[in-house]
């Protein structure tokens, strides 16, 4: 995400941060994001272009960081706690946000390269911590691991909103996470001694 975090403890960063994702999908629900200029976000959001800057590099920034919202509050709907003892209910859930969001943001203005982009890396961030906390020794790096399973995540999910007459999102994500598991446990398996 570069220097500036998503999350931050100043009221005042996170209420202005907070109008800026609300101005983006104010936008997106009538305007291509490509066609979406910084000027137009800061317009819609009452603050001016440097304000924006002083948050975010780029609406690309912007993306990521309002997709990274919305994942979260998707997993803290489902009372998801990372524990250390759940890590398939961790990775399930990640996959059912995934789902979710696709399922619903589908219809709506989304580029869809750039949206691919902001989930892949609002997912690939969450797997390389849990690797991290979970594997801190492993030999292959939690990094090349992470984006390994976030890129088939969202490759999963995205297969799955276009098939018509899908199955639900909780079984999908049962397959999904069936599939997913072992690329995860390289971390561990990276560890074990031969």
């Amino acid at each position: 995400m570069g220097e500036k975090s998503c999350e931050t403890l100043d009221p005042r960063v996170r209420r202005t941060r907070q109008l800026l994702q609300q101005a983006l999908r104010k936008i997106l629900e009538k305007k291509e994001f490509e066609a979406v200029s910084v000027q137009d976000i800061a317009e819609a959001a009452t603050v001016n272009r440097a304000t924006f800057y002083d948050h975010y590099p780029d609406k690309f920034a912007l993306l990521e960081c309002m997709v990274g919202a919305d994942f979260h509050e998707l997993l803290a709907k489902r009372e998801v706690q990372f524990d250390g003892r759940s890590c398939a209910s961790g990775l399930r859930a990640i996959i059912l946000a995934v789902c979710d969001y696709l399922a619903r943001v589908c219809s709506q203005r989304y580029s869809q390269r750039h949206m691919e982009a902001a989930i892949i890396a609002v997912v690939r961030r969450m797997l390389v911590d849990g690797l991290k906390e979970h594997f801190p020794n492993s030999a292959v790096p939690a990094e090349i691991v992470a984006a390994a399973a976030s890129g088939a995540i969202y490759g999963a999910a995205r297969e799955w909103v276009q098939t018509p007459d899908r199955c639900s999102s909780e079984e999908i994500a049962d397959t999904v996470a069936k599939l997913v598991s072992p690329i995860l446990s390289q971390g561990e398996a990276a560890i074990t001694p031969v």
